[in-house]
């Protein structure tokens, strides 16, 4: 879907594009890719960099047209993996500026792709414009790991319980969750710096917000980093949990074998083909029961005084 803005705002929509606009395309349909190379000039090379799944955030210059890729975090039920991360585009030429995404996503929604959170206001700063979308991407990568530790705490109260590897699998795909995040969010550090530090951009860089985006791509990073190193003991000691929940069972249904083995001995004694004393007694049969019940007893309690129950 291509949309046309004015400015940067996303607030004012045209139906073609004009000096200083702003283009937001996501999930484009092969129509609309060659509309990208046929009317706006967008390299095909570079189309096929930014839809790609695993593109890396980068900067490129050319002296007709600037590229930055950064990676965004956007929900996902991949195999079961809540939280992904894929590549955000941002094409500035001389009359335009335009991102492509390859799906829909929560920094720049297709619906309301404002990234301010202001009131309206006419903006053609592109280069703050993308310190902007830095800035929103990191808090999204915020939100997605307050997620992904409420996840991970709902998984910890049944892993305390369980004998099974599911729980564990949960655990597992929570942390490539945060392998995604992480790997990313050190990226787009990079290309931050890359940006503050080019001699290529002339615009008046806005430090605050620059300093902004730094202070919430760090703070997602260093949370990504904790939650990882604590999944990573974690899934150690509930591995642990699990194979001692298991012994526990086990050993439990040990007992109960050496508990049904005593009667079961001396219904096998008395059930022989041979004399004995009790043949002809009307009591053999209770008395058997009983003796077995008895020692079946004493047995569980022998096993209850050394807490092997």
């Amino acid at each position: 879907m291509i949309k046309i803005f004015k400015t940067f705002g996303g607030y004012v929509e045209i139906n073609e594009p004009q000096k200083d606009c702003w283009i937001n395309i996501t999930n484009p349909t092969e129509k609309e890719i060659n509309k990208l190379n046929s009317e706006f000039g967008l390299p095909n090379d570079l189309v096929n960099d930014i839809l790609d799944q695993d593109e890396r955030p980068r900067i490129e210059f050319d002296d007709y047209w600037t590229l930055i890729i950064l990676r965004i975090p956007v929900e996902t039920e991949n195999n079961g993996v809540p939280f992904s991360t894929i590549p955000l585009g941002i094409f500035m030429a001389e009359n335009f500026t335009l991102t492509l995404c390859l799906q829909d996503n929560q920094v720049l929604p297709i619906g309301q792709p404002s990234p301010f959170r202001d009131q309206y206001r006419e903006i053609t700063d592109s280069i703050n414009f993308i310190l902007r979308l830095f800035l929103r991407s990191g808090n999204l990568y915020l939100r997605y790991l307050k997620q992904i530790n409420q996840m991970t705490a709902l998984i910890e109260q049944d892993l305390e319980k369980s004998i099974k590897n599911k729980e564990l699998n949960k655990l597992l795909k929570m942390e490539k969750c945060l392998v995604y995040f992480i790997t990313s969010i050190k990226a787009n550090e990079i290309v931050l710096a890359k940006l503050r530090n080019s001699k290529k951009i002339t615009t008046e860089i806005n430090e605050e917000l620059l300093e902004d985006a730094f202070i919430e791509n760090k703070q997602a990073l260093d949370m990504a980093q904790i939650y990882s190193d604590i999944q990573s003991g974690m899934m150690d000691a509930f591995a642990s949990v699990i194979s001692n929940n298991l012994n526990v069972v086990m050993k439990q249904l040990t007992l109960i074998s050496i508990i049904l083995m005593i009667p079961t001995l001396i219904a096998s004694m008395f059930g022989m083909n041979v004399p004995n004393f009790m043949e002809n007694s009307m009591w053999a049969m209770p008395s058997i029961i009983s003796g077995s019940l008895a020692l079946s007893f004493l047995g569980v309690m022998i096993f209850r005084k050394r807490q092997w129950f």
